[in-house]
């Protein structure tokens, strides 16, 4: 079938507005125009819109979705996959993020009793879950499985303030990053401060340091496309910074 802007956004809830800037900025161009100058989208073009719906439901900026899409090598079945295993993990999220939800509103009604524990237990039961559904192969490859067990056990330990805690060193780690990267030096104050700051948020999972897997870690962020995405999301090029960056870190340590 072919659909013109209009029957395009009445079938997909996208505005129109929005498919002619994806048209605007190469993202998704009608297959045809017909000879009123009028755009006509077909089954290859429909197809794609529900990959970039995909991408932004999971979160990915448009300029990602583009690299992705477009690659030499991207795999419509693959990618499809990809966001069925998203989609299934954000569904076992919510479920835990409703329980305990529903936990507090009967406990504020007085129905029970809730300890303060219960209360953030969904949130790392999520933060378990999610590492393990994305990285739990590839961590357990290069840690091996008591390392990664310990692991869990501490994060499920975790108390109220370290949880805010570690969430602030993460947050304050990414604004440094940031801002390091526009340095372009890996070496310099704020991507040294950036990778001390990586060290400290890995303290909350590991139970000691160790300056080879901190270096296998970072370089995994690099070979890795899940993390490579996940630090790149915001710019391009922030994993091998980061990196880099830690290694500097390690070598100065020693």
């Amino acid at each position: 079938m072919k659909y013109t802007i209009k029957k395009l956004a009445e079938l997909s809830g996208v505005s129109r507005r929005t498919l002619r800037y994806y048209d605007e900025i190469g993202l998704l161009k009608p297959g045809e125009i017909n000879s009123s100058g009028y755009r006509i989208y077909t089954q290859t073009e429909i197809d794609r819109l529900q990959q970039i719906l995909f991408y932004r439901e999971l979160g990915v900026n448009l300029k990602d979705i583009e690299k992705i899409i477009n690659s030499e090598g991207f795999d419509e079945l693959k990618a499809l996959q990809e966001h069925h295993k998203e989609l299934l993990l954000q569904k076992k999220q919510l479920i835990l993020l409703i329980n305990i939800v529903e936990k507090t509103i009967r406990s504020k009604e007085r129905k029970i009793t809730m300890r303060n524990e219960e209360k953030f237990e969904g949130f790392k039961k999520r933060l378990i879950n999610e590492n393990e559904e994305k990285y739990g192969q590839e961590i357990r490859e290069l840690y091996g499985e008591e390392v990664i067990k310990k692991s869990n056990e501490k994060v499920k330990k975790m108390s109220k303030e370290e949880h805010e805690r570690m969430t602030n060193i993460e947050d304050d780690l990414m604004r440094t990053l940031q801002a390091a990267m526009q340095t372009d030096d890996p070496a310099g104050e704020l991507a040294q401060k950036a990778a001390k700051l990586h060290r400290q948020w890995l303290s909350f999972y590991w139970g000691a340091y160790n300056k080879e897997a901190h270096a296998g870690l970072v370089q995994i962020y690099v070979t890795d496309e899940r993390f490579k995405q996940y630090y790149d999301k915001n710019q391009p090029g922030t994993a091998e910074f980061l990196r880099d960056a830690v290694l500097k870190y390690i070598s100065m340590s020693e």
